[in-house]
């Protein structure tokens, strides 16, 4: 199989289960005229965002890495109105358009993006006693997963779930020789998790108009 074949797929399951949505196809425009990296979700890892977060019932989602609040805006459908999602950027000219697409998705008022290292806002979470997250998704830099994961620990409880994507990289994950500090970043998380006795998990890999990669699925037990 190829990588021609694997986005016609996604295409054929976007069309077909997803179609066309107006508001998200505007955001990722947004992103695209202000010069961001095109490495957000695709639209069926947005809907499966989406679901995982309605099969929880979340009330509370925390997102690690914004971007353009692509898959921002796919978690917050799910929120009831009086949810809330917070979202941490460390880069301010993508908080803005993330703040901006999140604005007119019609989320702002449940929709907090904030600005600076992902690790400084998530000890300030936990400094301020935030109540606990049903969700945790975290999409940032693969070599500070380990420390993002610790985190998301203590700002969730029994029942939540954390989700860290692009854990497989092209299959690199496997390669214990690996300098490539992303690499080295999923395996310290596996490793991490591995030895972690509050939780269960699991890593799916995955094929699709983002290439080879995968997520990790952490449930938090006790």
């Amino acid at each position: 199989m190829s990588q021609q074949q694997w986005t016609a797929v996604d295409d054929y399951i976007t069309g077909i289960l997803i179609g066309a949505d107006p508001v998200l196809d505007a955001a990722q425009a947004a992103a695209d005229a202000a010069g961001l990296p095109q490495i957000a979700v695709s639209a069926p890892q947005g809907r499966q965002l989406q679901i995982l977060a309605e099969t929880l019932g979340a009330r509370r989602i925390l997102e690690v890495g914004t971007l353009g609040g692509y898959s921002a805006i796919w978690m917050a459908r799910a929120l009831p109105a009086d949810g809330r999602l917070i979202t941490l950027e460390i880069d301010p000219r993508h908080a803005e358009v993330a703040r901006r697409n999140l604005h007119h998705a019609g989320f702002a008022a449940i929709a907090e993006v904030r600005l600076g290292p992902a690790a400084d806002s998530l000890r300030q979470l936990a400094d301020d006693g935030a109540e606990p997250f049903d969700l945790v998704f975290v999409d940032a830099d693969k070599a500070s997963n380990p420390l993002y994961f610790a985190w998301a620990l203590r700002l969730t409880r029994p029942g939540s779930l954390i989700v860290v994507d692009n854990t497989v990289r092209d299959g690199a994950v496997a390669d214990a020789a690996s300098a490539d500090p992303s690499v080295v970043g999923v395996r310290r998380l596996h490793e991490a998790v591995a030895a972690e006795p509050r939780v269960s998990a699991t890593t799916v890999q995955t094929v699709g108009a983002k290439g080879y990669d995968g997520f990790t699925l952490i449930r938090v037990r006790s």
